[in-house]
Order: structure tokens, then sequence, then C-alpha cells
């Protein structure tokens, strides 16, 4: 490994192009107060009008944020502007992507209880969320995902097989089994691998979406993209969360926030998360553009991210903010029995009386593009594709044993080498307690 000088580092710095000079110059101005002034003109507040009269502000004197719905639970058209820019098949083809994950969601969910698996995560009422906003970006736009949003994948040509392979940590998977299951990652989908670690993804975010600010300033001829961030609500209360949409304001980054909103953390309600009005009142906060959102009504959250992403892309980029609001109707995961803290009524009535797929199929069904006998044969075929690639993913062996040294360095390191052959010895001398025939090439993988 090449050692670097200490005198080195105290050489004249490389010269900064004139493009990303302009990124970082402040304009200077005069911030000196007026005579008779009726504004203040402290660095920190330019347009704050005077006032004579001491007074607290108070929240609840500020009415709440409004929901956005383009239809109703009935699926009846509310927004008289609303005009849907989705042919039949199209529309279609985005009902069996939420389809898709809510009959997966099951399986995978039974899966894990059964022992076949060893974890996962389900998005059960949350589905438009995904699909929605997945449809209304670019496919060449940068996205980070948390951990529900099996929708964003199916939408964007993740694979059920793709899926299985993750789950199942099999010899198919690109991450070759060394993360959890539901830890999606697709570099020719433009999605990064999702992370454990709460709201880590969204300085990341903010950080990406500056990158392709400067790339896009160096040379004009690239096409504008944006980045998606998803998280939920209980993400908001990490730090993460305030630097993010910090660094994303002061520095124009081109990314859309996309809040799941979807009652809990866990275990934790929202009213025992925060005071204020929902996640879409910070924004506005950080100075960012904003708009709370019905998260069951598919057009309603497309609608808003068609939009966010045109906002995104001005003036060279900005942050922007949707805040869906919508149910988790599943457990938290297979670690979790909601039960514990919540009524199974309320999640029963929840439902029944609201839920994103019903909603979208009303509307569909109200302009004839579908019925009860292509519901059948949609859910049948689906469901069949779903165990097939199941039952494909579970046959097959796992990563090779050797790959767990692999990818650290671009060459391996002596010491990792005299770990792979410390491993070697030891199931060479417990040969009957683990089954090594699981993995791809056994333990000869580890003398290659």
């Amino acid at each position: 490994m090449k050692r670097i000088r200490p005198s080195s580092l105290l050489r004249r710095p490389a010269r900064v192009s004139p493009t990303l000079q302009h990124v970082h110059r402040r304009t200077a101005a005069s911030l000196s107060q007026r005579p008779d002034s009726t504004h203040l003109k402290f660095p920190g507040a330019l347009t704050s009008p005077f006032s004579n009269t001491m007074k607290y502000e108070v929240p609840s004197n500020y009415p709440a944020l409004p929901t956005y719905r383009a239809i109703d639970q009935h699926g009846v058209v509310v927004d008289t502007d609303f005009k849907p820019d989705l042919t039949d098949e199209q529309v279609i083809k985005h009902y069996k992507d939420m389809l898709t994950v809510s009959i997966m969601d099951l399986i995978m969910f039974d899966a894990q209880r059964q022992g076949r698996l060893s974890f996962y995560m389900v998005s059960a009422g949350e589905e438009a969320v995904s699909v929605a906003t997945a449809s209304a970006l670019e496919k060449e736009d940068v996205v980070f995902c948390q951990y529900r949003e099996q929708g964003v994948f199916k939408q964007r040509g993740f694979e059920l097989s793709d899926f299985m392979n993750q789950l199942f940590a099999n010899n198919k998977d690109p991450g070759r089994g060394r993360n959890m299951p539901v830890h999606y990652g697709s570099k020719e989908l433009n999605i990064h691998t999702i992370s454990s670690p709460l709201a880590t993804q969204l300085p990341q975010a903010s950080g990406a979406a500056y990158a392709l600010k400067i790339q896009r300033m160096q040379n004009p001829e690239m096409p504008p993209r944006v980045v998606a961030a998803y998280f939920g609500e209980g993400a908001a209360s990490e730090g993460d969360f305030h630097a993010a949409l910090n660094i994303a304001a002061t520095r124009s980054c081109p990314v859309i926030f996309i809040c799941r909103n979807n009652g809990y953390a866990i275990s934790t309600p929202s009213l025992e998360q925060y005071r204020g009005d929902g996640i879409a009142s910070r924004g506005l906060g950080y100075g960012i553009e904003t708009i709370r959102v019905d998260g069951n009504d598919f057009w309603a959250v497309r609608e808003a991210t068609k939009k966010a992403r045109e906002l995104a892309l001005q003036d060279g980029g900005k942050p922007v903010l949707i805040e869906a609001m919508t149910y988790r109707v599943s457990h938290h995961s297979t670690s979790d029995d909601s039960f514990a803290y919540r009524a199974r009524v309320e999640v029963e009535d929840w439902k029944r009386r609201d839920n994103p797929i019903a909603r979208l199929r009303k509307w569909m069904e109200s302009k004839g593009c579908w019925d009860e006998q292509k519901e059948k044969e949609a859910r049948d075929s689906i469901r069949r594709d779903v165990l097939k690639a199941f039952a494909e993913a579970e046959k097959l062996k796992k990563p090779a044993i050797k790959n767990m040294f692999e990818d650290v360095y671009e060459e391996m390191t002596p010491d990792l080498k005299a770990q792979m052959k410390e491993l070697s010895e030891h199931l060479d001398r417990y040969p009957d307690e683990y089954e090594v025939g699981e993995f791809e090439g056994g333990k000869e993988s580890l003398e290659k």
C-alpha cells in the first residue's frame, strides 16, 4: 500500500474548475438595516416584519396541511382537474405490480413462519405509495429505498427470481448472501442496495443528488436526473433526516424525499413520535417545497411525484418533500406481533374501509377495463409465478464459502488468506458438524 508523505499534504491544492468554484461561491450582499425599515434584515431572517406586540406562536393556531387526493375511497374522481395520463394497459400493468407485491408478501410471510426463510418484511396497505411513485420516475433516476419498497423494485423491472434469489441468499444472489432478506439492490435499475440502519440512505441521497447536479453543470449534454429517497415517519426522528434535508436545501440538490407515514414506527404510534403536523411541516421549516398526499390513492401519489420531479429539476435543482399518508396493515416484520400494541379490529377496519389496491380496482372497474373474472385470472397467475420462482430459488445452493473473504480488498490480503486457511482446517477437523454441501463448490472452494 502506498504511503502518503506528510509533506505532500502541505502542497498547493489542485486547481478547482470554474464550474465547481461557481457552485460554492456565495454572492455578497448588503445586509445593513435601513432606517425606519419595517422588516428584519439580519442574515438569519431577511423578510420577517417587525411587530410591536410580544406574542409566542402557538402551533394549534395554524391549520393542518391539507392532504391531496384525486379519487376517493370508492374510486370516484374528486379532483375536477385530474386527467389520467396512462393507457388502460399501463394502468393494468401497475395494478398487477401492486397485486404481485401483495401476493408475494403473504407467501413469503408464511414461508418465514415455516422456517424456510429467516426474515421478511411486508408492505400491506402501502402498495400504492411505492408503485405510483416509481411509475412517475425515469429509469435513469437514482433510487434509495428503505425496506418496504418492493413495489418500486417490481415497477422498475425487478423479476420474481431476483426477489427470491436475494431472500434465499443463494448462489444467484448478487449480494452473495451477505445481506439480510429484503435488502435488495440493483445496479441495472439504478437502485442502491438497502441497508438496515435507519435513515442512513437520506444523507446519501442528498449527496448523490448533489453529484448529479455537478455532473450536469460540467456536461450540460447529460440527461437531467433526480434522486428519489424513501423512508418512514419513524426514520424522520433520526438525525440523518434533518441533516439530509438541510444539505439538500442549502445545496439545491435535485432530490425527492418520499415519506411513508404509515402511523407506526415498529410499536411506537405517530402520536408518541412527534407533536407537530406530521412530517410535511418539517419540509417547510427547511425551506423545501412540500405536499401531503393520500397514500392510498394511486393517482394522487403519481400526480404528486410527477410534479415533484418537475420541481426538483427547476433552476438547476432543488429538493421536494412528499408525505404520503397511509396505514401499515401488516406487522412491522416477521419479528413483530403488532397485536401486542394495537387492536386487531383497528387493522381489520383499515383493510376493509380503505385499501389502496381495492381503491384503484374500483376506479378501473368504473372505467370498464377491469372485472371480477380478470381479477381472478390475475391473482391465480401471479400466485403460480411467485410459487414457481420460490421453488426454483429455494433449491439452489448457497454462495461459495470463499465468498465471505472476497470483495473486501481488490486482492485478498495475507491475514484474510490466513483466516480462510484456518476455516478450511476447522472444517477438516469437524466434518460432521457442518453441512458444507449446501454451498457452491463445498469446502473445496476454500482451496482454489
